[in-house]
């Protein structure tokens, strides 16, 4: 199997509890194709889906077709990953109670956001970094506080953090699982005015007294975490992870509507639209806008599958250039700027 067809299988996989035309050409495949299970393994396990590809085996009754070895293995890392992500939303619910007891409503976002919201058939199959939250500007510093005050301290104890303007730098608690993430913006900062806080705050749900983002939000965020935040645009990539949220949200929001609501932003998030309706076999909910350059975008994103050793030269020279933009950008931020600068300073006179 080529890479681009162990993509298409994963991703189609995801697929299978809610697509019966999937369903069905995983079910061929199943029968009449011999699966690299090593390299599925491997790439599920890299794009961060390994327990969903479980789940929706299992509640198709697939796992029949797959080596016995190999199942105990899946169900071993999704036991682990459920138990973790209990313990994620206990957590993420005491957060919740502490910081409204002190008149701060968090809005949680990403991974957590989802798992609140009950975004899944099991919580087994979203694997989650961080809780990740956003306040009002206002509540920001105040929240930090109270947060520190209750024991969350610096992952690293000494370290030089650079001062972010999008999220305070990650803190952690004795005995709590998760990390979390303070959030002052939701994206860099060329698009932070056009999907800010005030953007989101005005239709986000509240489940189960935790308030999260509406479900057309949910996924333009999903897509701005890997097509901005992460440079996926650039690198012409997707993160199955993301992809297989977006997929889930748009049943239940109509994703087209979705990116349509924003500006700038619109243009590449409707490219990973593009691509996640590729991937997952024409899935109905996935179309997006059709134009020229969504075209020109998926003709890119379908030839990187076919040279990878000129797709991994490709991205050096992506990664070389973001490098030095960002470095470039730094330096002329520490020119007005006294946060900057001082850990600019710092860095240099380190020795380490």
């Amino acid at each position: 199997m080529t890479y681009k067809e162990i993509i298409c299988f994963i991703a189609q996989c995801l697929t299978i509890s809610l697509e019966e035309k999937n369903r069905e050409v995983i079910l061929s495949q199943l029968k009449h194709k011999k699966i690299d299970w090593e390299r599925v393994v491997k790439v599920s396990t890299d794009h961060l889906v390994f327990p969903a590809l479980y789940c929706n085996l299992m509640r198709a009754r697939f796992l029949k077709y797959l080596p016995k070895e190999l199942v105990s293995y899946m169900k071993k890392i999704t036991d682990l990953n459920r138990n973790r992500n209990k313990q994620i939303i206990t957590q993420a619910k005491k957060l919740n109670k502490l910081l409204l007891s002190n008149n701060i409503t968090p809005i949680y976002l990403k991974g957590t956001g989802n798992l609140l919201a009950n975004l899944y058939q099991d919580i087994a199959e979203r694997m989650v970094g961080d809780i990740d939250f956003i306040f009002s500007k206002e509540d920001y510093p105040k929240a930090i506080k109270i947060l520190r005050e209750d024991g969350y301290l610096d992952l690293e104890e000494n370290k030089i953090y650079f001062p972010s303007k999008k999220h305070y730098r990650r803190i952690v608690k004795k005995e709590n699982i998760a990390a979390i993430e303070i959030h002052r913006e939701l994206v860099s900062e060329k698009h932070s005015n056009e999907f800010d806080f005030e953007f989101v705050e005005k239709d986000c749900q509240l489940i189960d007294q935790v308030n999260v983002l509406s479900y057309s939000n949910k996924l333009n965020l999903s897509i701005i975490s890997n097509q901005i935040n992460d440079h996926g645009f650039y690198y012409k990539t997707i993160l199955l992870r993301n992809a297989y949220d977006i997929f889930l949200l748009s049943k239940k929001t109509s994703a087209k509507d979705a990116v349509n609501s924003l500006n700038k932003l619109s243009y590449p998030l409707n490219c990973f639209l593009a691509a996640s309706y590729e991937i997952f076999n024409r899935v109905k909910s996935l179309e997006y806008n059709k134009s020229s350059k969504t075209i020109k975008y998926l003709s890119a994103f379908n030839y990187q599958f076919l040279n990878y050793e000129r797709t991994k030269k490709k991205h050096y020279v992506i990664k070389q250039f973001l490098s030095i933009k960002s470095r470039l950008n730094i330096i002329s931020k520490s020119i007005f700027d006294n946060e900057y600068r001082n850990w600019l300073f710092k860095r240099l006179i380190n020795k380490k």
